[in-house]
């Protein structure tokens, strides 16, 4: 069995075999697949947040209004903890990772506790019921992007009480909105029902958001990303079931081959990581 990671590689559920499929990446991303190096994550990252500023200042007045200011997540697995603190140094304060144990070893890490006491981590990959509490637990923990069922959000609410006191964790819905059978991820009918569930039955959550990876492969040319539509009318339909306003609501969309258009259409959370790291390096 393989998934879909939240960058758009097929990796098998014991990371033994991947498979890389050709994503439509923009052209000015292309020098930045590859293996950085010290200083290069720096300018990566700086040449990210210019286009970050640029799609949010073309955006429609409408959306602007909702979100001024989309987050940029930089997606950081498999890479080492001297880049992740290369990228800290000039700002960068929310990382996301996609595997239980890296998390865990990145967010224990005695170097980065002492030399990045601010930092925030998402947990952005598939999460295993039986691997909730080593989650819930990593220091400086920010959410949970990829609660799909209602056992998991129950599991994470049971262990954020006893790891979080009085703390609430913040966590994102992840819908299929593709339709993929390699995607996690609830069905978009029945999304309402799991937030309900979360508001309802949930009191140590605190409901960020929804969360779609979309299909890698959209051709803008042929109109918005049906993904993103789907998730913003996702969030329409939640907000009035729930009576609540659509600022209340993030949607976390976008990734290095196509955040500028997630967040012309409203994204506030983009998920970035091969166009700041440069590429995956798997074999450990």
């Amino acid at each position: 069995m393989t998934t879909l990671d939240h960058e758009g590689c097929y990796v098998g559920c014991k990371q033994t075999r991947i498979a890389y499929p050709k994503p439509r990446i923009p052209s000015s991303s292309f020098q930045m697949l590859r293996i950085m190096s010290d200083g290069e994550v720096v300018k990566a990252l700086k040449h990210v947040l210019e286009r970050v500023a640029v799609a949010t200042k073309g955006r429609n007045p409408d959306v602007a209004a909702l979100f001024p200011q989309p987050r940029l997540v930089a997606v950081s697995k498999t890479k080492p903890k001297e880049r992740i603190m290369e990228a800290y140094s000039i700002g960068q304060r929310h990382f996301g990772e996609n595997y239980v144990q890296e998390l865990v070893e990145k967010g224990h890490d005695e170097e980065i506790l002492a030399t990045c006491p601010d930092i925030k981590w998402h947990m952005i990959g598939p999460l295993q019921s039986n691997k909730v509490n080593k989650v819930v637990g990593v220091p400086n923990l920010y959410c949970i992007e990829t609660i799909h069922t209602a056992k998991l959000a129950t599991a994470v609410n049971n262990a954020a009480g006893k790891t979080l006191k009085d703390q609430k964790l913040a966590v994102y819905i992840q819908v299929n909105t593709s339709g993929e059978e390699n995607k996690s991820g609830i069905h978009p009918d029945n999304v309402n029902d799991l937030v309900t569930h979360v508001l309802k039955n949930c009191p140590n959550l605190k409901l960020a958001g929804l969360m779609t990876i979309g299909a890698f492969d959209h051709d803008l040319s042929k109109g918005p990303n049906p993904d993103f539509q789907c998730l913003l009318k996702c969030r329409a339909a939640v907000c009035e079931a729930q009576c609540m306003e659509a600022k209340d609501i993030e949607l976390s969309m976008g990734m290095s081959n196509d955040f500028e258009h997630a967040i012309d259409v409203g994204s506030t959370n983009v998920r970035v990581g091969s166009t700041i790291f440069g590429a995956r390096n798997y074999q450990k």
